[in-house]
């Protein structure tokens, strides 16, 4: 109950911010981003395009990634008209295409990115799509999964796309940007404590989905998506303080936000939950929404922090203690079953690409 209060009134918490901070305020004493260059997906509206909005305000070049080339030119005008930096020379903002529903285009994305010779300091992984209707991309990947981390499961492989592969491709890039410029990478993964709301075997309801898409449900598939970016954060962190990269790895929870997430059911019904949300108070601004993701991001007390779970601007306490004792092996588990490399999944892969191409013939 406490909790809650705390978060309705907006208390500050032990980083000097709460849940009614915003992007803006959070980002003050920053020191200025001349020198960093961040990707942002999901920032061509709602929370990501904030977090690009603010982070260019304070120096920083922004990669903008995105499916609608189009949304995103317009963001790219909206973010410079009302983003004056100090640095403008240094901070400029890049559009580049990229689905994350796609394998390929995220290989061409990281391949296009890596021929630009820029640093690479920030990554946050914003994009999400929660898909009411089972949907399929075009590697045979559910939909919901693919744009947010987890992907189909078959046999005991876990096809991955979207945010992981775009993660685990740019890494190097991370890490061998932290060695030349002394400044520590950070990556930035956007979670929800909904995923608090899917217990049982995940290998197994995720082999259950793959065999019948009447065992989908719309908020199971998007509860476990966001399971899966924590235990990714969980696996990721491990691998990160082994190797002694100088690169760290969170999760944020951005709070209860009215963005475009929703847009497949907006009417009457949405309209008026989030006309409630927002008189209890429990709604958040996008401003606010974003105050999270840019804290994790740019301030110096969360300087080699990793592996930890934020929400209202301040540290819960680890991934792992978010999941409970078994979170560790599931996380490694998962991440074995789903490494791009592996050679059972190259074969899945290209016999999802032969069926595409006889589905087109």
């Amino acid at each position: 109950m406490l909790e809650i209060l705390k978060y309705l009134v907006g208390s500050a918490g032990a980083s000097g911010y709460g849940s009614k901070s915003t992007a803006v305020e959070v980002t003050q004493s920053c020191p200025h981003l001349c020198s960093v260059t961040a990707i942002i997906t999901g920032a061509t509206s709602g929370i990501g395009e904030e977090t690009a909005r603010v982070l260019a305000k304070r120096g920083a070049r922004i990669v903008l990634p995105a499916r609608n080339l189009k949304a995103a030119e317009e963001a790219k005008a909206r973010i410079k008209s009302e983003s004056e930096s100090e640095c403008s020379d240094h901070s400029r903002i890049t559009v580049m295409e990229l689905d994350l529903s796609s394998l390929n285009s995220v290989r061409n994305f990281v391949s296009k990115f890596e021929s630009l010779n820029l640093p690479l300091n920030l990554l946050i992984n914003n994009a999400g799509r929660f898909c009411y209707e089972h949907a399929i991309s075009e590697d045979g990947i559910e939909m919901t999964f693919t744009t947010n981390y987890l992907g189909q499961y078959i046999g005991e492989q876990i096809l991955f796309s979207g945010h992981f592969l775009l993660t685990k491709l740019l890494l190097n890039k991370m890490i061998e940007t932290a060695k030349l410029t002394g400044i520590q990478g950070r990556i930035v993964n956007l979670t929800s404590n909904i995923h608090s709301w899917f217990s049982g075997d995940i290998f197994e309801y995720l082999g259950r989905i793959s065999r019948s898409n009447r065992e989908y449900d719309a908020t199971r598939a998007y509860a476990l998506s966001k399971l899966a970016n924590v235990l990714h954060t969980v696996q990721l962190a491990h691998r990160l303080q082994e190797t002694e990269a100088n690169v760290t790895v969170n999760c944020v929870h951005p709070g209860v936000v009215r963005t475009k997430l929703n847009r497949d059911r907006e009417g009457f019904v949405t309209d008026l939950i989030f006309y409630m949300a927002s008189k209890t108070k429990l709604l958040k601004t996008i401003p606010q929404g974003a105050a999270t993701s840019c804290y994790v991001a740019t301030n110096r007390n969360v300087e080699n922090v990793n592996g930890k779970y934020f929400a209202d601007c301040n540290e819960q306490g680890s991934c792992e203690s978010k999941l409970g004792t078994k979170s560790a092996p599931l996380a490694a588990r998962l991440w074995s079953a789903s490494e791009p490399s592996s050679p059972l999944l190259q074969v899945i892969l290209r016999l999802d690409q032969l069926n595409s191409m006889n589905q087109l013939d």
